[in-house]
């Protein structure tokens, strides 16, 4: 973001058929930008942006000639009232390629109460990437591709989460503000699961792969998991744990760390559809009829709702 003159990103492009000349450019008083198509791996594109004055910031030129991007079945432009209404109270950092939208719901009147009742609220930040957006077009979940997406948590969270799980007094929900947040929390636990095999293991094999929640070995309990995440932070003298996790959950997943969750509603054939259906298992559909039948909101700027964690089956 912070590359001046020239700079390629991986995109998704619109109606990406419309696209005929090798090079588009876009004209303002300020600024010409330029964007050319490097090559193209299925639906994702690499574009090389170049522009004029070069000693300007990607950051700056999308500040200038870019716009807010609001969902398109909204079917109109974005307007200045979204610079604050698609984008959460607390956010704090740019990066992301979308806002989490769980996060809209909450207001400053909302932490106000949540407040007042004593709850513990924390913050991660989360560079929502492009696998958002993509749908599963493949016959199996297990031939999609999941896109891995930056996080990036304090050793305090960490500690916050250890005090949580570990105290069975408090009978307390660790409840998860979106999905990205819920992958999250539960990717701390397969990184601690991977730091308790060798606490001198390089941060690059503490990202979490697509399947490794399906195939590392399970019998570490959240509080332990997480104690191992908390003692490789400190051995390596890290404060703000900066990852990547490609973790996708499915049904058959279990929960590790949260047992709730706060989402909006998503669309069929998503992986943001089959991580509810792994949180709440069967009743997701009971859950998606009702919402259907008394005409709930959909999608980033809809109506919300709050999961929890399917209990296990003990008879």
């Amino acid at each position: 973001m912070m590359k001046t003159g020239c700079v390629e990103w991986e995109c998704l492009i619109g109606r990406v058929d419309k696209w005929k000349e090798k090079t588009v450019s876009i004209k303002t008083a300020d600024f010409l930008l330029d964007a050319e198509i490097v090559k193209r791996n299925g639906n994702i594109f690499t574009i090389k942006f170049s522009w004029q004055p070069n000693h300007f910031s990607f950051a700056a030129i999308l500040e200038k000639v870019g716009e807010i991007p609001i969902p398109p079945y909204l079917k109109r432009e974005s307007e200045a009232i979204d610079v604050g209404r698609y984008q959460t109270v607390y956010a704090a950092q740019q990066g992301s390629v979308a806002a989490p939208t769980a996060g809209l719901h909450f207001t400053k009147e909302i932490f106000e109460k949540l407040q007042a009742k004593q709850a513990i609220v924390d913050y991660v930040t989360l560079h929502v990437g492009a696998g958002t957006f993509i749908p599963v077009k493949s016959e199996t979940v297990e031939e999609h591709n999941m896109h891995a997406e930056w996080i990036e948590v304090e050793q305090e969270s960490i500690v916050k989460l250890i005090e949580q799980t570990s105290n069975k007094q408090t009978n307390k929900n660790i409840i998860a503000v979106g999905t990205t947040s819920l992958r999250t929390i539960e990717s701390l636990y397969w990184m601690g699961v991977k730091a308790n095999q060798n606490l001198d293991v390089p941060i690059h094999e503490l990202e979490i792969k697509q399947w490794d929640a399906y195939q590392l070995q399970q019998s570490l309990t959240a509080t332990d998991s997480l104690n191992c995440l908390l003692a490789w932070l400190r051995k390596n003298k890290i404060e703000k744990l900066v990852c990547k996790t490609q973790l996708i959950i499915v049904p058959s997943y279990e929960l590790r760390i949260a047992n709730a969750l706060i989402t909006n509603f998503h669309q069929p054939s998503s992986t943001l559809l089959l991580l509810v259906a792994a949180v709440v298992g069967a009743d997701w559909k009971m859950i998606y009829d009702y919402a259907l039948e008394n005409d709930f909101r959909f999608l980033s700027y809809g109506d919300g709702s709050l999961l929890f964690k399917t209990k296990p089956n003990t008879n």
